[in-house]
């Protein structure tokens, strides 16, 4: 109401694109359309370039199938939201895992609250009800899986011969005490847990899966090999144990690592292994990634100012400026 009004409400708006863009939900409803009785899963916009399947999938509401939904990660809600609000009575349920200190929005779908970055009971309790809910799903049913950030800490189940207590510990050391990079604490996660590198996907089968990913792509070829991506554990991971008892070396770990997880990555336990690309293309999975890259939040921000009449500058990109978070702001 007072000052330079008009520079107030241009910001605004830049600011109300871009937050809007940053918000799944909107995409998961362009993804989703109901033609008569049949379901259509498809919008160009969303596909990683190269998948090995692409154009719209198609479920009959009126048969005997069922639609689920489950998932993990940082304001996950919103995506399934979008489902619940599309599907109405033809969903039958799911859950999902929030991070801890949000509030329910769900009607139709559970929800877990769980802590990040070190995971807590509560997402084992969300990963068992998963389990728990996918236990009898059948060739005609239908499930969607949502992952995104935060879904390495909510989505924590840890493999048998490995205590809930010793991997918070060992989270803790490695990102906490030592300060190792999300990104090198990957394959540890992976390989520590019965739900994590693809092995997901493995408890949804014999049913379709169409796994949506809040986060950007380049290419489906990337989704299934850069090290960025093995945290969206519906895809495979191409790492092994051994890359896990390097990075936690990398980091001076190792040697104060609890004894049953030195033991679980030396094992190579072929039944612990982790989902392979060929093991995941053979379930005929759908990918979408409803958050890509050109339509998030800077460059849709971005594009608004321009329309605005002002000339963006974009002044740095989470992928290239890894430092502190209080630097990053200061060069701000």
């Amino acid at each position: 109401s007072h000052g330079n009004v008009d520079g107030r409400h241009a910001l605004i708006d830049i600011l109300e694109a871009g937050l809007k863009a940053s918000d799944p939900y909107y995409n998961t409803l362009d993804l989703l359309r109901i033609e008569g009785d049949q379901l259509i899963i498809g919008n160009a916009e969303f596909e990683p370039p190269g998948a090995p399947r692409s154009g719209d999938e198609m479920f009959d509401l009126t048969g005997n199938g069922r639609i689920f939904v489950f998932g993990a990660g940082k304001g996950i809600q919103r995506i399934a939201k979008a489902i619940e609000e599309k599907l109405g009575d033809h969903l039958a349920g799911g859950h999902v895992i929030d991070k801890q200190g949000g509030e329910q929005i769900l009607e139709r779908v559970e929800v877990t609250f769980g802590a990040h970055p070190v995971p807590d009971e509560a997402c084992v309790r969300g990963c068992q009800r998963i389990l728990e809910m996918a236990a009898d799903l059948t060739e005609d049913d239908l499930v969607f899986t949502m992952v995104g950030n935060g879904v390495s800490s909510l989505l924590t189940l840890p493999a048998q011969d490995v205590s809930l207590e010793e991997l918070q510990r060992l989270t803790y050391i490695f990102q906490i005490e030592r300060g190792g990079p999300t990104i090198d604490l990957i394959p540890i996660r992976n390989h520590l847990d019965q739900m994590k590198g693809g092995r997901f996907s493995r408890h949804l089968q014999p049913a379709r899966t169409i796994h949506l990913l809040a986060f950007h792509h380049d290419s489906y070829d990337n989704l299934m090999t850069d090290s960025l991506y093995r945290w969206l554990h519906s895809l495979p991971d191409m790492t092994t144990g051994e890359d896990a008892i390097q990075a936690l070396k990398k980091w001076d770990v190792w040697d104060v690592a609890p004894p049953s997880v030195q033991a679980h990555l030396t094992s190579n336990d072929p039944a612990s292994q982790a989902l392979t690309i060929d093991e995941f293309e053979a379930m005929k999975p759908r990918i979408f990634c409803i958050s890509p890259e050109h339509l998030g939040m800077v460059p849709t921000a971005k594009r608004r100012a321009a329309e605005l009449g002002f000339k963006p500058h974009v002044l740095y990109s989470n992928f290239t400026m890894l430092p502190e978070a209080n630097q990053v702001g200061m060069f701000v």
